[in-house]
């Protein structure tokens, strides 16, 4: 990379700034998760190295300005990860998950004192999609004790909020619908933390699903020579429950 930005070097890689390559860095993030998702390691081996090229050539501009190499990258994760890990690398212990995190998080309020006027919430990235910035927040809230007597509770409150939403639906108040439908996402997302589930991955899960089904019913559909349209909804809800007991044959004969 440092050869890439040198004189001599690559005129493209030599206009990179770290404002222009965030959005190369969101879009490399996004292809590992899909290599993921597809389980085809051959894929995220590459993938991984093109996410890994993000983190050398910001390194590598960041160098060229004389605040930190990509080798300071490297020792900073390193000391953090013994640092704050006591239960792996010292005499503490964390007998689950939970505790570990926990652990973790008391370092790093030690590490980061908060302002006076400061949050515990500070630290959640504003630009992380919304869902997957709501499971964060809450989990943040979560950890200092702000959190449900029971997970059972939060049952109750996505049936509370679903009861405003369609309160204010009957009412055809856009903007109280708009504001109920935020309190019912968020609790969802209260709802995937206390079972363990993180919801934006859940939700990406969801996304393929329904292309995958909405697929078969189009192929069908052609196949049938028959329009997508109301008109053909009927025949679209069947298609779609065939390609619902499709998928679990599938998924059933894969387990075997």
């Amino acid at each position: 990379m440092a050869r890439l930005r040198g004189a001599d070097g690559c005129p493209w890689d030599r206009q990179q700034t770290l404002e222009s390559l965030r959005s190369h860095l969101l879009e490399e993030t996004h292809e590992v998760l899909e290599a993921i998702e597809r389980g085809r390691p051959e894929e995220l081996l590459e993938e991984l190295g093109d996410l890994l090229l993000q983190v050398v050539f910001l390194s590598q501009i960041n160098t060229e300005q004389g605040r930190f190499t990509a080798q300071d990258v490297a020792r900073t994760i390193e000391s953090k990860l013994v640092r704050r890990h006591p239960h792996v690398f010292g005499s503490e212990s964390a007998g689950t998950p939970g505790e570990a995190l926990a652990r973790w998080e008391t370092i790093k309020q030690q590490e980061k004192p908060a302002r006076a006027d400061g949050s515990v919430l500070d630290s959640v990235p504003r630009d992380l999609p919304a869902l997957q910035r709501a499971h964060r927040i809450s989990s943040k809230a979560a950890i200092v004790g702000f959190d449900w007597a029971r997970p059972e509770d939060v049952h109750d409150k996505i049936d509370e909020e679903r009861a405003e939403f369609r309160e204010a639906a009957a009412q055809g108040n856009r903007e109280r619908m708009s504001e109920e439908l935020g309190d019912l996402l968020f609790a969802a997302a209260n709802l995937a933390r206390t079972h363990g589930v993180d919801p934006e991955l859940a939700l990406r899960d969801a996304n393929r699903k329904f292309i995958a089904r909405f697929g078969y019913v189009e192929r069908e559909m052609r196949r049938r020579g028959v329009p997508l349209r109301r008109e053909s909804q009927e025949l679209m809800e069947e298609l779609w429950k065939e390609a619902k007991k499709l998928e679990r044959d599938d998924q059933s004969t894969s387990s075997r």
